[in-house]
């Protein structure tokens, strides 16, 4: 339960960071650390004494275009981050989503909560997810003490991998006080097919058949008939859809030998750039269950099967990343959503409804439990996010 009434934190400087998280485990206090607030609805949250914000920690540190490297600390928003490296022709290829209508949540992301909870969005299937993109850090621990990892290069293989633990561990084992990640050339133009009408098994059948071949699709997205209905598409009938990029040619041939190799699914459309960036962005903000009240369900799947995981649980879905994400809205209980998408191979995260990430269980949860006392002893950061409680 959040206490909104707790004074937040906004310190301007890493040194005070430390200072806060080393008071804090001296006085036996515990923090809640946000960015810019958005999520702070997902994942339970043990009482805290004081509400640490990196909002004020909003400087862009370095960025070198040519090498395709950005440094910066973690309260830069990310409208901020994403309108600097497009005014050089460059883009953050994983896509990341806001989610602030879906969640309807206040305030603006910040690059540094969007790597904290690896969000991804479409692109992640031909790009990778944030991790990926994460090349170095500096941090405070919980045990409040500064450290670092990786570097400013993509080669960098230095010491163990921290950024792919930071990714994803919803503050609970360290605060970012300054990221370095890689950018990307943006694509000098995008078109999306478009399959009308087929059920998801056939949708799945043609991502499928368009991921595995020569096409270089850079996001694939099922959407059934009612969330296809919405804006900007207005469909009367379910729709599949497949992006391709890249320069004007090359994608004017791929969109052509992709076109005949789908003709068995039925009619094609073609959707040009502008029309196209508009779909992606209501797929990656999944506008098509904003304001719904049901619980809502992010199930991670393995892209053959991930239509199996909504088809055995009874609600509305939407599929991304070829089937690999599914957004399910349903009223069944936490522990069949959780055994169903456990049994296909894949696992769930619950946004609203429902603990977010379930209980800590069998050898991945004492796992968890080890880093988790690696980097903050005393439970000062974040304490029982991520243990399950709603």
């Amino acid at each position: 339960m959040l206490d909104t009434a707790l004074k937040i934190l906004k310190p301007t400087t890493p040194e005070e960071v430390r200072a806060l998280v080393a008071e804090a485990g001296a006085k036996a206090r515990h923090i809640e650390v946000i960015g810019g607030g958005t999520k702070r609805g997902i994942g339970g949250m043990d009482p805290v004494d004081l509400v640490l914000s990196t909002q004020r920690l909003d400087r862009i540190v370095d960025y070198a275009p040519d090498e395709l490297v950005l440094t910066v600390q973690p309260g830069v928003r990310l409208a901020d981050i994403e309108a600097l490296v497009a005014a050089r022709g460059q883009m953050l290829a994983f896509e990341p989503p806001r989610w602030t209508r879906l969640l309807g949540a206040r305030g603006e992301p910040t690059l540094g909560g969007v790597l904290a909870a690896n969000l991804s969005g479409p692109r992640r299937i031909r790009a990778g997810a944030a991790r990926d993109h994460f090349l170095g850090f500096e941090a405070v621990s919980g045990r409040g003490e500064v450290f670092k990892a990786g570097g400013k290069v993509v080669k960098n293989v230095t010491g163990y991998d921290l950024m792919k633990l930071m990714a994803g561990s919803w503050g609970t084992l360290a605060i970012l006080t300054e990221v370095t990640i890689k950018v990307v050339p943006a694509p000098r133009t995008e078109t999306t097919l478009m399959l009308f009408g087929l059920p998801d098994v056939r949708a799945a059948e043609a991502m499928g058949l368009a991921m595995n071949g020569p096409f270089e699709v850079s996001a694939a997205a099922h959407l059934p008939a009612f969330a296809a209905h919405a804006r900007p598409l207005k469909a009367e009938m379910a729709v599949t859809a497949l992006r391709l990029e890249g320069f004007e040619a090359s994608v004017a041939a791929r969109v052509d030998a992709l076109a005949l190799a789908l003709k068995g699914y039925g009619r094609i459309d073609a959707v040009d750039r502008d029309h196209s960036r508009d779909f992606w962005s209501q797929v990656r903000e999944v506008e098509a269950f904003a304001g719904d009240p049901r619980p809502l369900w992010r199930l991670s799947l393995p892209p053959a099967v991930g239509w199996r995981g909504p088809h055995g649980l009874p609600g509305d879905a939407i599929y991304d990343w070829a089937g690999g994400l599914a957004w399910l809205l349903t009223d069944e209980p936490e522990e069949k959503v959780r055994a169903v998408t456990r049994d296909l191979g894949g696992h769930a995260l619950c946004l609203r409804g429902a603990p977010a990430f379930g209980g800590r269980e069998g050898p991945l949860g004492a796992l968890q439990d080890r880093v988790k006392a690696a980097f903050d002893p005393l439970g000062v950061l974040n304490p029982g996010r991520m243990d399950g409680g709603a």
